[in-house]
């Protein structure tokens, strides 16, 4: 048990402004018995405020006050999870206080009830005595082992060590992810395993489970006091399994020894209110400070996994589903495409816009086509036409007529021909893909399903995916297609509608392998001035910000102005980010910093 603290402390004040982030020093009364990770209260400019004893510290100012009460008995951190907390907020640049709230669920006191001490992890019995690991059989690698340096990751499990990257052959991820549960367990260790999202519940996550029975949970969804009292059991070391979405990167678990990030790519894996975390990093970093074995899985990993240096864990042979190539038709059509429909007994047909068709010309007045509130694109879906940026009802921005002329192309669409075509019925995709029909979606359709009995899949319109606007987008789209191809198996077929068949993305596709698409990849992210595996940030402050940033040793400064902010984007190398970050800090205090994004969406 981490013992009591009194005299000075450091105390991390509830309030999750940049410019307020540092520790202010109080006194701290033997009788209140608190410690680090205690909540407490403390005065601070004239208010009773909540806070976090941090640690004792020799930072002793002229003039001290005194914590005046402990606010719970939980104890929210110990001091690898505050080191932790203090990577997260140095990397992200964010406030200390806003990484330890978002480590755990909102508190609901009367959940609280149950603790009668001040301990973490097991040193208190809220709900009965601290659990033993279930026994388990002699580990064993038969999946892992049958993977390129798959006894190197199986070993590495067992020793809770290393960082690795993982590409499952198609339909083995939540088998692999089983196994390395199993062997973790099988070391004495627990493990965590995250999912981008939990509803529907993802086919990894639910192998998972299914192993740890009742001492696995999914840390995810429900009221804001199941969270809490779910948080609380995890703390109480109830579980030796937690399955969850970002959140559960800061499970409270003791002893682990394994993290498992499913779908490693996915966006939903970053957080998009401060602190701005990437789940991948944080594991990563938890998993050297708390000694831990962590493995970043996906079909396609991130560019960010890539040059992370981590071992790559593949399939030892081709298990790939062949990959055809086709020019796209008239309406994304080929003559490959209409002829595997003829004779399919299940397929997915991935169709990234949706509706039916976009408006092109307005029939009143012959202008093209554009929203008469926004100005953009109008679309047409489910018999109606609306904009597909504001959602206005579809009118011409020139004369304000609603009838047009109709490019048609799209999910619904591409169900009307498809079931012209096909001998089995054809639906939008509202779940799971499966033999006897054709399902059509788009990124959204795409999830951890466990899907068999499809013979075939195809990207309909590749060349549409793939040019959209974005840094990452052609890696997020490369990563949709090799999930949704995956379904069709080893003993299925892919058939891909490209006019660019020799782009990195279409052979990385083609191959199973994205090595291909990285290697161009890597190159044009360098070229535009955000080398992956450096820091970007998005800072936005008053008018003098932009001169005061050229100081910062930056690889690229853009500065741009909104109104009366400016905003600029900056790229660091990692180790000036930290300096960046004090400064960040003092230009906060100082009102020139209003915020600070990291890692935004370029």
């Amino acid at each position: 048990m981490t013992p009591a603290l009194e005299g000075p402390v450091s105390v991390c004040i509830d309030r999750q402004s940049l410019s307020l982030d540092r520790p202010f020093t109080y006194i701290l009364p033997s009788e209140l018995q608190a410690g680090p990770g205690s909540l407490v209260k403390v005065p601070f400019r004239g208010r009773q405020i909540d806070g976090w004893i941090l640690e004792a510290t020799d930072d002793v100012p002229r003039r001290m006050l005194a914590v005046s009460a402990v606010a719970s008995p939980i104890r929210f951190f110990d001091e690898r999870t505050l080191g932790v907390f203090r990577w997260v907020s140095e990397r992200y640049v964010a406030s200390l206080a806003s990484v330890i709230s978002r480590s755990h669920p909102p508190r609901v006191v009367s959940e609280e009830s149950g603790w009668m001490g001040v301990g973490r992890h097991g040193d208190t019995a809220p709900r009965g005595p601290t659990p033993t690991l279930l026994p388990r059989d002699a580990p064993s690698s038969g999946v892992i082992g049958g993977y390129r340096n798959g006894q190197a990751l199986a070993d590495a499990i067992a020793t809770a060590t290393g960082a690795f990257v993982h590409r499952p052959a198609p339909g083995e991820e939540a088998a692999c992810a089983v196994e390395a549960v199993s062997l973790c367990l099988d070391a004495g260790r627990r493990a965590v395993v995250l999912v981008p999202e939990f509803d529907p519940l993802p086919s990894t996550a639910r192998a998972v489970l299914d192993l740890a029975g009742n001492r696995g949970v999914l840390f995810a969804g429900g009221d804001k006091r199941a969270r809490y009292r779910m948080w609380l059991d995890i703390l109480a070391g109830h579980y030796d399994v937690v399955v969850g979405t970002r959140p559960a990167v800061f499970a409270p678990l003791d002893n682990v020894g394994l993290f498992w990030i499913s779908r490693e790519s996915h966006a939903l894996h970053r957080e998009e209110r401060s602190p701005y975390y990437h789940v991948r990093d944080v594991a990563l970093r938890r998993g050297q400070i708390e000694g831990a074995c962590v493995v970043m899985s996906a079909f396609c990993p991130s560019a960010e996994a890539v040059v992370t240096g981590a071992l790559e864990v593949a399939s030892a042979g081709r298990t790939w589903p062949p990959v055809q190539v086709a020019a796209p038709g008239p309406e994304g059509r080929s003559p490959a495409l209409m002829n595997a429909l003829k004779t399919t007994k299940g397929a997915f047909l991935f169709e990234p816009m949706r509706g039916y068709g976009v408006a092109r010309v307005c029939k009143s007045c012959r202008e093209p086509a554009s929203c008469a509130v926004c100005g953009g694109v109008l679309r047409q879906e489910s018999g109606a036409i609306s904009c597909a940026v504001c959602s206005a009802e579809g009118r011409c921005a020139s004369c304000g007529g609603s009838t047009f002329g109709i490019a048609r192309g799209g999910a619904e669409r591409v169900e009307e021909w498809a079931a012209g075509v096909s001998g089995i019925p054809v639906r939008e995709a509202s779940g799971p893909p499966r033999a006897g029909q054709v399902t059509v979606g788009g990124a959204t359709a795409v999830k951890d399903f466990e899907v068999a009995g499809l013979d075939l899949v195809a990207i309909v319109n590749a060349d549409i995916a793939a040019s959209r606007p974005g840094m990452s987008s052609a890696e997020h789209t490369l990563a949709v297609w090799m999930e949704a191809a995956s379904w069709a198996g080893r003993d299925g077929r892919v058939i891909v509608h490209t006019r660019h068949a020799g782009g990195p993305s279409i052979q990385s596709l083609v191959s199973g392998n994205p090595s291909r698409f990285y290697r161009s990849e890597l190159a044009r992210r360098e070229q535009a001035g955000f080398p992956v595996g450096h820091a970007v940030f998005k800072v936005t402050g008053t008018a003098a910000l932009g001169s005061e940033l050229t100081t910062v040793p930056a690889l690229t400064l853009l500065t741009s102005r909104s109104g009366e902010e400016t905003i600029c984007l900056i790229t660091l190398r990692p180790s000036d980010v930290a300096a960046f970050g004090r400064s960040a800090r003092v230009l906060a205090e100082r009102g020139v910093v209003a915020r600070v994004e990291a890692e935004p969406h370029l």
